[in-house]
C-alpha cells in the first residue's frame, strides 16, 4: 500500500530535518513545497508531501511518524 504524509513546520532548519528524516526512512517526495504566511504569527511556514510504499493493509491507527 502507499501511504501518505503531509509534514509542515515554520521556515527554519527544523523544517528541512523534518523532510530530511522522513526521506532517511524511505519516504520519498511527493509534489512541490508549499509555502505560506502565517499572518496570525508572523511567520513563513514549509509544507511537503511524502510518500512510502509499505507492506500491509491500511488502518488508521497506523503511526506514520514510525514507519
Amino acid at each position: 500500500m502507499r501511504l501518505y504524509r503531509f509534514l509542515s513546520e515554520d521556515d527554519t532548519s527544523a523544517f528541512c530535518h523534518k523532510v530530511s528524516e522522513a526521506l532517511s526512512k524511505g519516504w520519498d517526495l511527493y509534489g512541490e513545497p508549499s509555502y505560506a504566511f502565517d499572518a496570525h504569527r508572523g511567520v513563513m511556514r514549509c509544507g511537503q508531501a511524502v510518500t512510502k510504499e509499505v507492506e500491509g493493509t491500511y488502518s488508521s491507527d497506523l503511526k506514520l511518524g514510525q514507519l
